[in-house]
């Protein structure tokens, strides 16, 4: 009788076992990305944009996995993206140029799409972005960076996440920034538009918009804010 519970016992501790060894060689997955670096500017404001042309930076997308929990470069792995090309273009590898012509600032994102097994990433059918700023200094013909232009302030509030997009310019800032300040000529009219990211909710504008629109005659300088819950 104890030969059979000692067989029992042994056929049972090999089907944990082998449920372990099957359980360690799932796909490792991918829970966040991080561009580095986070801000990049480019120019001066004695500077005029189109002697900016042709500067580069290279990005570098960091993925972080769990199972078992590591952080390594995926920079060949993700799908780059700028939201504003005509100012700053990205390659397939992760390498910025400034175009020259319009300035402000411009998203860049590293995405993957995690819905296949290759290269270690989860087939969890997740899509994991990260994002940096790229930004190109507006030419005053000034030394100190304003020439009387009025500035545009973008903050955020909430729990969420979000990206505000200001036009003409295409200057856009992520709530990851924090808070993003950018000039226009007087009397030029603004318009920002706020877009949530992930499951996050655009609870509206404060400071000079409110409400769900946002649109500013900048004569003096002002101050938006994005609520994203």
């Amino acid at each position: 009788m104890n030969r059979k519970w000692f067989g029992i016992t042994a056929l049972i501790i090999a089907a944990i076992w082998l449920l372990s060894i099957a359980s360690c060689g799932d796909s490792q997955q991918l829970v966040s990305i991080s561009v580095q670096p986070g801000t990049e500017t480019f120019g001066a404001a004695n500077i005029p944009v189109i002697d900016d042309a042709g500067a580069q930076v290279q990005l570098v997308a960091m993925g972080t996995y769990v199972h078992p929990p590591v952080t390594k470069d995926i920079t060949d792995q993700v799908t780059w993206f700028s939201n504003t090309p005509q100012m700053v273009t990205v390659n397939s590898t992760g390498l910025i140029t400034v175009t020259g012509g319009p300035c402000g600032g411009t998203l860049i994102s590293a995405t993957v799409q995690t819905n296949a097994d290759a290269s270690g990433l989860s087939a969890s059918g997740a899509i994991v972005t990260g994002f940096m700023t790229a930004n190109v200094v507006c030419f005053t013909g000034t030394n100190g960076g304003g020439g009387g232009e009025p500035t545009l302030t973008l903050g955020f509030s909430g729990t969420g996440t979000g990206i505000v997009t200001v036009s003409p310019s295409g200057f856009s800032c992520a709530s990851t920034d924090i808070s993003c300040v950018t000039s226009f000529p007087i009397d030029t009219s603004v318009t920002v538009t706020a877009t949530p990211v992930g499951s996050s909710v655009f609870g509206g504008f404060g400071g000079s918009c409110s409400g769900t629109t946002c649109t500013i005659l900048l004569q003096t300088d002002a101050t938006v804010t994005a609520t994203f819950n």
